[in-house]
């Protein structure tokens, strides 16, 4: 893989690592596109240290660049118990670090983590970011119910790892103006949306790009995706979804969607 950015960092969102014999946390056919295998992820890993990155923290890419060797943000979101099993000791193996986004009201509940197991990926030196208290699509409520979802679940993870959570990542993508107005308020650095893109010293830190890596991911395509190339035609595919989301409105565009990946 050439390593060719010279002005960014790509941000890397996964989310659950599926393990042979292991039950993932949701079977519908919307989520499992974005579950991707232990093998396939531990191959992401051994690319990307070939290739001289060093994958990085949501904290240490905002940091600062380093021009002796490229960066690339890993992040997860959900909070699944995967993150500690699988993906934590795999990271540890090429001494990359990573920020984990976890759903405050989820904690505990089966296949995500529990208060303990958060707070061991966090004493391991993992990043432990905010992916909300639900999972409900933010542009959906209302100032109180948004308060609850990034500054509430901000405070609970907060009180569980011990630990200032940071960062904030949106729930489907579902961004606006207003969601970065309220993690500021709420005392966050950052906001992570589903935005496909590059981000520079330029970036606002309340609007940060990342790309999905989704199950049918290939070989060349991921290589494409961390030399950040063909991002022109992933966000013209990517805004013709969001427009559709916008016309038929969350539930109803749900509801489709669900339908045609489960006839697919």
């Amino acid at each position: 893989m050439d390593n060719q950015i010279s002005d960014g960092i790509v941000y890397l969102m996964y989310h659950e690592i599926e393990r042979a014999g292991r039950e993932l946390c949701e079977r519908e056919q919307g989520y499992i596109r974005y579950v991707v295998s232990e093998s396939v992820f531990r191959d992401h890993l051994a690319r990307l240290q070939a290739s001289g990155f060093q994958g990085v923290s949501v904290s240490e890419a905002l940091a600062g660049f380093d021009d002796d060797k490229r960066s690339i943000a890993i992040t997860f979101d959900d909070g699944c118990e995967t993150d500690l099993l699988i993906a934590a000791p795999l990271l540890k193996a090429v001494n990359f670090n990573a920020t984990f986004y976890a759903i405050a009201g989820r904690i505990g509940e089966r296949g995500y983590l529990s208060r303990i197991q958060l707070r061991q990926l966090s004493e391991s030196g993992f990043e432990i970011g905010c992916h909300s208290m639900t999972h409900s699509y933010l542009d959906d409520l209302s100032d109180n119910e948004l308060r609850v979802e990034i500054a509430e679940a901000k405070d609970r993870l907060e009180e569980m790892t011990g630990k200032r959570i940071a960062h904030f990542s949106c729930p489907g993508g579902r961004y606006s103006r207003t969601v970065a107005r309220i993690a500021r308020e709420a005392g966050y650095d950052s906001v992570a949306t589903s935005r496909i893109g590059v981000n520079t010293r330029a970036t606002d830190s309340f609007a940060l790009s990342r790309v999905a890596v989704l199950r049918d991911i290939g070989t060349g395509e991921f290589e494409r995706i961390c030399r950040a190339e063909g991002f022109a035609a992933r966000r013209a595919r990517t805004g013709l979804l969001n427009a559709a989301k916008v016309i038929l409105g969350n539930s109803i565009y749900e509801r489709v969607r669900s339908s045609v990946l489960n006839q697919g």
